[in-house]
């Protein structure tokens, strides 16, 4: 199978494949360098071709999907699973542990194994990319439980950014939120979220870090999501976020309105106090 069948117009294989939900491009290219991908019978040696509906390409043997919609689903990753497809060491994944009826999906970013909370999945992998990239601007916010003490205004220290061993991490915004008995409890978000960002910058003011919690990624959060629990975000909802030119490049159309927070229930204004009564209709006046 090749792309998507609705268009007729040839596409670069990587293309085809982040559309089909495999994998990112920059991925796709390493696993045709690794000989996994053949056109047409044929085992490919190069990222640098084009593919149509009427291609047949195979992925590790098995036909390549075709491409969907865009979809994103909101997951709440429980500690103790890897974000990656195969693991190695035969370590339970995030994908073994989705409901059954999930189309295949990639992660949008990774979380450590021992590290719970919110991940965003997506059907498409050029979606994954520009997502986790910097210069989308989508902040990642976390809860974070560490053994040893710091004080605000250590925290406040690394606003501008800070330095560790050779490699730069962007400004950080750290919340001193309690000390409870040996651990201290903060609130980071990270602009860029470098790989193990939070447990570097921790160790780097000489915290261990014992749990940590993704609490949102961009503009989604994990609200009341319990752990292994998935939940597809709508298309609209989604384009809003992503802005009228990208979720157009996606296929995805915006409701042509900024999101606002929905309005408070009538019944929310009387809470606490009993409603006043209805008054009774006045009666008609009978002409003698």
């Amino acid at each position: 199978m090749g792309p998507d069948p609705k268009s007729s117009k040839p596409v670069r294989i990587a293309k085809a494949m982040a559309h089909a939900g495999l994998c990112s491009r920059r991925e796709a290219e390493r696993w045709i360098e690794a000989g996994r991908v053949s056109l047409n019978g044929k085992e490919l040696d190069t990222p640098a071709v084009t593919v149509t509906p009427r291609d047949t390409v195979t992925v590790d043997g098995k036909p390549m999907p075709l491409a969907g919609p865009v979809r994103v689903w909101r997951y709440h990753k429980p500690k103790g699973l890897m974000t990656t497809h195969s693991d190695p060491e035969g370590r339970r994944t995030i994908f073994d542990a989705l409901p059954g009826d999930m189309p295949r999906v990639i992660s949008i970013g990774r979380l450590d194994y021992a590290t719970e909370g919110l991940m965003l999945l997506t059907t498409n992998g050029d979606l994954a990319r520009h997502l986790e990239l910097p210069a989308t601007g989508w902040q990642r916010r976390y809860r974070v439980r560490a053994k040893g003490s710091v004080t605000q205004d250590q925290l406040d220290k690394l606003k501008p950014g800070v330095e560790i061993e050779g490699i730069r991490y962007k400004s950080i915004d750290a919340r001193l939120d309690r000390q409870q008995g040996a651990n201290v409890w903060l609130t980071m978000t990270l602009r860029e979220g470098k790989n193990r960002e939070v447990k570097r910058v921790a160790a780097h003011l000489e915290l261990e870090v014992n749990r940590l919690m993704r609490l949102s990624f961009g503009p989604f959060s994990l609200a009341e999501l319990r752990a292994g629990e998935v939940e597809e975000i709508k298309p609209r909802i989604l384009a809003d976020q992503l802005g009228e030119k990208i979720a157009a490049g996606f296929g995805l159309k915006t409701s042509g309105k900024h999101a606002r927070a929905a309005p408070k229930p009538k019944s929310l204004k009387y809470r606490g106090r009993k409603p006043p009564r209805a008054k009774p209709p006045r009666a008609k006046r009978v002409s003698k």
